[in-house]
């Protein structure tokens, strides 16, 4: 009889334990650098999110990078493919665009992007982390930003 109230103590122990959990937390910036981080003991389990749909990319949802020639990019945090856009002066245009790991990897490089001003980039493939995209130009001087992938 022990040996039953003992099991059953310990079967409702780790089925309590298995609901809550301890976990950590993250928030981040537009620009990925980490702004929170808080610890939730006992956490209930997260339901499903969802994931907004979107039907078409409007201006406001690109972030941008200014200068010269402007370069734009959306979402940042990604989840299964970035879109990026350029305008660029004075007959400069993209030779490539490479994607690095923070380890310094290049995973993807698309080149003959001469005739065209935008480029997507699948990210499905990739585990959650944070990527660097850069962006060379003719007139040789390249632009960089991070992108973190969930």
């Amino acid at each position: 009889m022990k040996y039953y109230i003992i099991l059953m103590v310990l079967a409702f122990s780790l089925l309590s334990t298995a609901q809550n959990q301890t976990k950590i937390k993250f928030s981040y910036d537009n620009a990925g650098n980490q702004t929170s981080r808080t610890l939730c003991v006992n956490c209930p389990p997260e339901t499903g999110k969802q994931i907004k749909e979107i039907e078409a990319i409007v201006d406001e949802d690109l972030e941008k990078i200014e200068g010269e020639d402007m370069i734009s990019y959306y979402p940042n945090p990604v989840k299964e493919e970035l879109y990026l856009k350029w305008e660029l002066t004075d007959d400069n245009y993209v030779t490539s665009i490479q994607l690095f790991s923070l380890t310094g990897q290049v995973l993807k490089t698309f080149q003959g992007t001469k005739n065209t001003n935008t480029q997507n980039i699948l990210f499905q493939s990739y585990p959650s982390g944070v990527y660097v995209v850069l962006v060379n130009y003719k007139s040789g001087a390249p632009k960089s930003f991070k992108i973190i992938k969930q």
